[in-house]
């Protein structure tokens, strides 16, 4: 029984302690100061629980097609997407983004770690704490969305020329 009041006492301490550290102004808040690694590892676990759990809009069968995959590029170069993940290689990043923390993601990688449904719900609903927007609230609709990740899926393999060509103004 003691062990059991010495650990809730541990318990209580640790909330205290926590409660000061954080509401106590002691946690910086400043974007030029990095988080403990506790923190960025608690926030990017939740962050993949979460898009992993709330993921459940179906695919649509055209991801593969190539006008769709074209059609995309034109959206996620227009709509500022460019910005702050880049594109293929030689696809200019705005200067700015370098600011951000976390560092945004590199899609030619989540191209490969997340799957379709989960790509289009974090660019949907965007993502807390991170700088990502909800396109969705901004107005794009849920087709352009589904070609914006029809673009994401195919990016590992795009070469710059394509790029510039689907993305060229007429």
């Amino acid at each position: 029984m003691r062990f059991l009041a010495f650990i809730g006492a541990l318990a209580i301490l640790g909330a205290i302690a926590a409660a000061i550290y954080l509401f106590g102004g002691f946690f910086s808040v400043a974007e030029n100061v990095d988080n403990p690694a506790i923190v960025d590892w608690a926030l990017a676990s939740i962050r993949g629980a979460s898009v992993a759990g709330h993921a459940t809009d179906k695919a649509p069968a055209n991801l593969d097609d190539p006008e769709t995959v074209k059609a995309g590029a034109k959206i996620y170069s227009t709509i500022g997407c460019v910005n702050c993940h880049g594109g293929p290689p030689d696809a200019n990043w705005a200067k700015w983004s370098e600011g951000l923390k976390p560092v945004p993601a590199d899609l030619k990688v989540m191209a490969k770690e997340r799957t379709a449904p989960q790509l289009f719900w974090v660019i949907r609903n965007g993502i807390k704490f991170t700088g990502m927007p909800s396109f969705g609230l901004a107005g794009a609709s849920d087709q352009d969305i589904w070609s914006i990740v029809a673009f994401i899926k195919k990016l590992p393999s795009i070469s710059d020329d394509d790029y510039k060509t689907w993305t060229a103004s007429p």
